[in-house]
């Protein structure tokens, strides 16, 4: 581990011990995702400064190496600001498909390892080893087993924090990286927390660390010395559970299916659009793509979300819950669209972006789907199927909704979906 890792931890890590007894609770995290991937076609810039994001307009970093992050480019930041603090740097568009097939092959592995894991993120999850102690051994051996299997595989490398809890585990990860792995002895928890900065905890932003420091709490063991009635009144529910982290105590256990677990696609426009057909068309557009992901992975949807954001940043979004699961283009936008347009009705303003969600996820075969009673009898799902195997076998960008044919009016730029 480098002293730059030990730094940002607050102390000499090889002081908390071998001891993993009880630490099952592993945080795996893929080193630099976006840009590993890219660079296993690209090995000619292994070690040099690489960014993955949109480079035209309003892009935006999607990830980047290592060697950018030492100049200040990190994830979100416009590429704008991204070239002027690394002018050398070299940019690799997204490639949309790609990550989601090199993370079902990590978590295929990891799902051989025990079913019982949380994925977070495409690139990241809550792993809960305690069921397999028994078969595979200590957790250490488990987590170097995992990690040197994804890296056979996948040629990528990924990070892992093993604790007694997410809180600590999801800490611990962050200080192994890159390509490393940490253990904090359920002993050694308070002495691995107390050195490390108040915002090195989960959920405390800009304000709430503002918050702590007015009363004199900077540390998380300045946090874990404070009466968890007094952190609750001044902070309320949050103060509650950011009290019990500074512990290492989780405030809730971990499902083994996320529930929460969500698909979308987002656009940013080129110019701001104030054409309401033209964000329907994009609207269409983004249900396509979203229902074709959703019935690739054989589910259906029964929740969906609309992100609408103005030109002045002005984000708004509205969910709606469906009488019916679904997992096609034509119900998703049909459902989203009166949203949009009482949107588009109450802001007069330029859109910047717009993004669909599709949750609450089902498996289709136990979902109960049935053709409407006003569907025709060779459309809706018949032909959206239709599509995917044309797609499958010609690729994505070959065919789409027939109203989605008309010149385009912008150059997709999107940051990565959400998986």
């Amino acid at each position: 581990m480098s002293r730059k890792q030990l730094a940002r931890s607050g102390g000499d890590l090889s002081r908390l011990g071998t001891d993993d007894t009880g630490a099952t609770m592993l945080h795996l995290d893929m080193d630099s995702f976006f840009v590993s991937v890219e660079l296993l076609s690209r090995p000619e810039f292994l070690g040099r400064p690489v960014i993955v994001g949109g480079r035209s307009g309003r892009g935006v970093v999607v990830s980047a190496s290592y060697e950018a992050r030492e100049f200040g480019v990190h994830a979100a930041m416009p590429m704008g600001r991204a070239m002027s603090l690394c002018p050398f740097a070299e940019v690799i568009p997204p490639s949309h498909g790609l990550y989601s097939s090199y993370s079902q092959k990590v978590f295929d592995l990891v799902g051989e390892v025990t079913p019982d894991f949380q994925q977070v993120s495409v690139d990241e999850a809550y792993i809960d080893v305690s069921a397999a102690v028994r078969r595979l051994g200590p957790p250490v051996l488990i987590t170097s087993k995992l990690r040197t299997e994804i890296e056979a595989q996948t040629g990528l490398s990924a990070s892992v924090g093993i604790a007694g809890s997410r809180v600590v585990a999801k800490l611990a990860s962050t200080r192994a990286k890159p390509h490393g792995q940490l253990l904090v002895p359920l002993s050694a928890t308070q002495e691995f927390l107390d050195p490390m900065p108040i915002e090195a905890l989960p959920g405390v932003g800009e304000k709430t660390k503002e918050g702590f420091f007015r009363y004199g709490i900077r540390l998380i063991g300045d946090l874990a010395a404070v009466d968890e009635a007094w952190a609750g009144r001044v902070f309320g529910a949050h103060g509650h559970h950011l009290w019990r982290s500074a512990h290492g105590l989780d405030s809730h256990g971990m499902d083994r299916q996320v529930k929460d677990r969500s698909i979308s696609a987002e656009h940013t426009f080129n110019d701001d659009v104030w054409d309401l057909s033209q964000l329907e068309h994009e609207l269409l557009r983004l249900a396509d793509k979203v229902a074709h992901r959703v019935r690739a992975d054989g589910k259906v949807a029964t929740t969906l979300g609309l992100k609408y954001r103005l030109a002045d940043f002005t984000t708004l979004s509205r969910s709606i819950t469906l009488d019916a699961p679904t997992d096609l283009a034509r119900e998703i936008y049909e459902a989203l669209r009166p949203a949009m347009r009482n949107l588009r009705e109450q802001k007069s303003k330029g859109v910047r972006l717009l993004g669909i969600r599709a949750a609450g996820l089902m498996d289709f075969a136990v979902s109960g789907r049935q053709a409407r009673l006003d569907e025709a009898e060779h459309s809706g799902r018949e032909a959206e199927v239709a599509l995917d195997d044309v797609r499958k076998k010609f690729g994505t960008a070959s065919i789409s909704q027939a109203s989605l044919l008309r010149k385009r009016h912008d150059h997709e730029n999107t940051g990565p979906d959400h998986v």
